[in-house]
């Protein structure tokens, strides 16, 4: 297996092109550009930093704002979704803040913070059932885990929040300490670090994980969306890897990593027109040739895994 050699840009917060910056400023009156040619746009990864730090500093409305433009490129990502409500919930916009969180624990079932953030939503809106439902769901896993796994101390207060929103106690204590919500930057390049090793052993679900955790640091990174794709795609995970690359190439439409794992997909589905295209799409990028060009050309030429 091709070892894994991705830059580390999680760390720089860097992409591996600029595709996010506005394609240019149209001039008034008549000058031939679109108005989209010159809306704002923005880096996602960067728009996420700015949010967590916002959040923490309780500036909800900053925060809020930085969310939505990451949400802009990626709608499914459920830690962005998850903050986005919390920063509503910041403004008191209990039915805005409903609507995040709803769409987190739809993207992701297990992330308790969303359901902590739902539950008591909906006990702020007047929705008493379905505030008492999510209570019951993490009440029903907190007697699971007893207290001996890792989520203990989380789901214990997300139980708290929404017993205390329903009771309509004072509302001080209904945010979860930023240690339940925020892993530091360097946690999370501990964490991208161990799951590349991961991935380079093989340990494809053990990785799945530790790029989920990075994910809480560092939001729809294309580097980790492409790992995500990797990794399930090697446990024949095929539709999941594909929506993590198309969430990569949403966000990082040049990233060569994404785009040459895409088209080895194709490969191994049988689509070798549609690897074709990926394949173009990297030697436009790649004018004196690179490693992910000449690697999918060799998956194309075989098609399927030129190393089994």
């Amino acid at each position: 297996m091709r070892k894994l050699v991705f830059p580390l840009t999680a760390i720089a917060l860097c992409l591996m092109a600029s595709p996010l910056l506005a394609a240019g400023s149209g001039g008034g009156g008549g000058g031939g550009s679109f108005p989209s040619d010159s809306a704002p746009q923005y880096d996602p990864v960067v728009e996420y930093s700015k949010g967590i730090a916002a959040l923490k500093a309780n500036d909800f409305k900053a925060a809020r704002t930085a969310f939505d433009r990451v949400l802009a490129s990626a709608p499914r990502d459920a830690n962005t979704n998850l903050l986005a409500g919390m920063a509503r919930e910041g403004l008191g916009d209990w039915k805005g803040a409903r609507k995040f969180f709803e769409k987190a624990t739809k993207i992701d079932p297990n992330m308790t913070n969303a359901w902590r953030g739902l539950g008591v939503s909906y006990a702020k809106t007047g929705d008493k059932p379905k505030a008492e439902a999510a209570l019951a769901a993490l009440q029903a896993k907190a007697t699971a885990c007893a207290t001996t796994c890792p989520t203990a101390a989380e789901l214990q207060s997300a139980i708290d929040a929404i017993s205390a929103a329903i009771a309509a106690a004072p509302t001080a204590a209904l945010r979860p300490g930023q240690s339940l919500l925020f892993a530091s930057a360097d946690k999370g390049d501990a964490l991208y670090l161990d799951a590349v090793g991961l991935i380079n052993e093989r340990r494809y679900e053990a990785a799945i994980a530790a790029l989920k955790a990075a994910q809480a640091s560092f939001g729809p990174h294309p580097d980790i969306l492409t790992y995500l794709g990797f990794a399930n795609r090697k446990l024949k995970r095929f539709d999941a890897a594909e929506s993590y690359y198309l969430a990569a190439l949403a966000v990082a439409p040049n990233h060569r990593g994404a785009t040459e794992y895409y088209g080895e997909l194709m490969v191994e589905r049988g689509d070798l027109a549609g690897a074709r295209l990926k394949l173009a799409a990297l030697d436009a990028q790649c004018r004196f040739g690179c490693a992910e060009a000449e690697e999918l050309r060799r998956w194309i030429a075989a098609g399927h895994s030129p190393h089994s």
